[in-house]
């Protein structure tokens, strides 16, 4: 269906009213919540001709894997919207964001001023966003682009629409990674921003806000804290010290810092957040909790582990208050606490919990699901982790080597069911949304794979020193894992996003190194059959 359908169409259902020569064209569109697949966000928006922000939070935390930030600004009128990502994690909310059409600004006579041009702006916008929701990303850049014309055409090319119109399709470029298409329109949104409300005006904070956010995403960690920090120095000196939206600026702006290997400045900037959030009420919130599961990695990255477990301990609590253990949220918070007891060598509470996470998934997720076989992997390194520390274990502990090895070669197998289900989906979908799902979803199985089986070499050699086995066939099975584990790389490796993955090319290299020191350096890839 052609652009000038759909505009006919949808015209058709709108009343144009009359108009008065001395106003300016007013008219507002439903706010265009976007963000890249596997992401949660936070919307912040400032209704017309009400006081103060409106707030609106969503999506589940993801189990496993923590990606980038980012977020946007919307629906710009006379009273400019805006939304922002405000997560630190996350997964794709199907659920999209659905909100009225409100503010719209009355003159004398008590119509609405209005025009053509920017009556078919609000239409390119609003089926636009229908169209962006639904994973028809190509239908949406068409919709976008005229909406951009029409704002133009419409408004004047220095209005705040087309700021709104300009972000609208750089959002959606960002999602497609066509960053150098994205980054001149959020400028240009910006520019217009500072030149129609002054450069401290909080339209404008919202705005280098959200541009931080997009430098952030593409890991351009200068550009994000200029920003960041920007945006914080204006919404601090408009909204206040302790404002919930100066509480977000100054977390990711944390996030950059941190990434910078300003670990100190990180730390403040991330516990200030925090306790904002806590003073406010929200100590218990989804995004609070995300942000001390952050908080918790940056100590376990530094190797502090007591200051981890408090942490974790503390969420686990407030999960098990709120949510119980037959939540996946709770379960997963359960786990990252077992994982900071593995690394401080507290086994045995480890392999407690990482047990009862794994049977409360049992009960709510099929048994070939990736969060059992990641379970499995966990246990199985508990049991191969106890055995390094021990010179020789009895009969009992030959049968926990059996079962780790058991949950090992489950895992693997899971894994692989996975990963080849995914790939098979990738050749059936053009659905953006349904790629970057499966992107994220490839990496956490592949690195999934390649742990398991590099962990398995591990428990061969281990079981060689234990059980006193044939040094043979101890290093003939790791051999046969090690080599699995390359031959799985270069199986499951098929495009640049999935092969970027910092944790993959680890795991990879390590293998890798592993295999050829089992043959003297030269490793070549042979049947393992």
């Amino acid at each position: 269906m052609s652009l000038r359908v759909v505009a006919a169409n949808l015209l058709k259902k709108i009343r144009f009213p009359s108009r008065s020569a001395s106003s300016t064209s007013v008219v507002t569109s439903n706010a265009l919540p976007i963000s890249l697949p596997g992401e949660n966000f936070t919307c912040h928006w400032h209704r017309p001709g009400a006081h103060g922000w409106r707030t609106c939070s969503r999506g589940p935390c993801l189990w496993t894997v923590i990606y980038g930030h980012l977020a946007l600004i919307i629906g710009i009128n006379a009273n400019p919207v805006f939304a922002k990502d405000a997560s630190k994690e996350a997964v794709l909310d199907s659920d999209a964001e659905k909100d009225d059409i409100t503010g719209l600004q009355k003159i004398e006579d008590g119509s609405v001023v209005s025009n053509i041009h920017t009556s078919k702006w609000r239409v390119f916008t609003d089926k636009g966003r229908e169209f962006f929701l639904e994973g028809k990303i190509d239908e949406a850049e068409k919709l976008f682009l005229s909406a951009v014309q029409e704002a133009r055409e419409g408004f004047g090319q220095r209005d705040p629409h087309v700021a709104s119109a300009c972000n609208n399709l750089a959002e959606l470029y960002r999602v497609k990674k066509a960053f150098d298409k994205a980054e001149p329109l959020y400028l240009e949104a910006i520019s217009i921003l500072e030149e129609s409300f002054g450069p401290e005006d909080i339209r404008v904070g919202a705005a280098a806000h959200n541009l931080g956010q997009f430098f952030l995403g593409q890991r351009k960690l200068e550009e994000a804290r200029v920003y960041y920090a920007m945006a914080l120095k204006i919404k601090r000196r408009v909204l206040g010290y302790n404002h919930p939206d100066c509480s977000d600026t100054m977390y990711h702006l944390g996030v950059v810092l941190y990434l910078q290997g300003k670990e100190g400045d990180a730390e403040a900037f991330i516990q200030d957040s925090i306790r904002m959030l806590e003073e406010g009420g929200e100590g218990e919130s989804s995004i609070c909790i995300r942000r001390l599961r952050y908080l918790s990695q940056i100590y376990m990255k530094s190797h502090r582990y007591a200051e981890a477990e408090m942490i974790q301990r503390k969420i686990l609590h407030n999960m098990e208050l709120s949510k119980g253990w037959n939540s996946l949220d709770t379960i997963a918070v359960a786990e990252g606490l077992a994982l900071t007891l593995q690394a401080s060598n507290n086994l045995k509470a480890s392999q407690e919990l990482l047990q009862r996470c794994l049977d409360a998934r049992k009960v709510i997720l099929p048994h070939d699901h990736i969060q059992i076989g990641a379970n499995l992997l966990h246990l199985a390194r508990g049991v191969v982790l106890n055995s390094s520390q021990l010179h020789k274990w009895d009969a009992s502990g030959e049968a926990e080597l059996d079962r780790a090895k058991e949950h090992l070669n489950n895992s693997i197998r899971i894994a692989r069911q996975v990963l080849n289900k995914l790939l098979k989906q990738k050749v059936n979908t053009k659905d953006y949304g349904v790629l970057g799902r499966s992107t994220k979803e490839r990496q956490v199985a592949l690195i999934i794979l390649l742990q398991s089986l590099s962990t398995l070499a591990s428990l061969e050699l281990a079981k060689q020193g234990l059980l006193e086995t044939q040094e043979e066939h101890a290093n003939r099975e790791a051999r046969k894992a090690l080599v699995q584990c390359v031959s799985a790389y270069r199986e499951y490796v098929s495009e640049k996003s999935v092969a970027d993955s910092p944790e993959i090319k680890k795991e990879y290299l390590s293998c890798l190194k592993r295999a050829q020191d089992f043959l003297d350096g030269k490793f070549a890839e042979e049947p393992t059959n």
